[in-house]
């Protein structure tokens, strides 16, 4: 697991704890496609409502589908059991009205996805990062009992699957963490 570090080159993001998808717009109607291709059917207000935000354009983000609570925090066990209607937090953008990002460096895309994602969504929300300053983020996620951070170098390309410029820092006393892993496996 990486360490909290500060580095100048680098963005740190909040690590939300939700399901990972891309919300793929086409002109007003979203589809959330899951890492494996998958799309989630079973969430379609959320798609609507994310059509009707991201407008006219035709754009592909990439982010996380979460339940937050008052407070911002994720509520891993109540997206799983769709206790809430979740949210889906944007923190790249790989296409926009036709043209291919995913080569611009990542704080270029962060800037062209801030201008995208509306003020005021009920539905979409943009990752917010600071650059440099890892450590400060990360003692503030652990005070909080966040699930962690990530860091991402700042001038690097998207790839779709964890470069080595793309750092998951969990927080090891994070309580919704524990014991998940017998949650996922398989029953005997």
């Amino acid at each position: 697991m990486a360490a909290p570090f500060d580095h100048p080159d680098w963005l740190f993001e909040l690590k939300y704890d939700g399901f990972r998808a891309r919300a793929d717009d086409w002109n007003g109607k979203a589809d959330l496609v899951s890492r494996r291709g998958n799309v989630y059917e079973s969430w379609a207000p959320l798609r609507e409502q994310l059509g009707r935000e991201l407008g006219d354009h035709q754009s592909a983000l990439d982010g996380e589908l979460v339940v937050l609570d008052a407070d911002g925090r994720s509520l891993f066990y109540d997206l799983l059991r769709r206790r809430h209607p979740p949210i889906f937090v944007a923190f790249d953008l790989l296409y926009l009205d036709g043209e291919d990002l995913r080569e611009l460096p990542q704080l270029e895309r962060k800037r062209m996805l801030r201008a995208l994602v509306p003020d005021r969504s009920t539905s979409l929300l943009y990752a917010q990062h600071v650059i440099g300053k890892g450590r400060a983020l990360f003692d503030q996620v652990r005070a909080l009992d966040l699930e962690g951070i990530v860091a991402k170098l700042a001038a690097a390309p998207y790839r779709a699957t964890r470069p080595p410029h793309w750092l998951k820092i969990k927080n090891p006393t994070y309580s919704q963490g524990e014991g998940r892993h017998a949650f996922f496996e398989p029953r005997r």
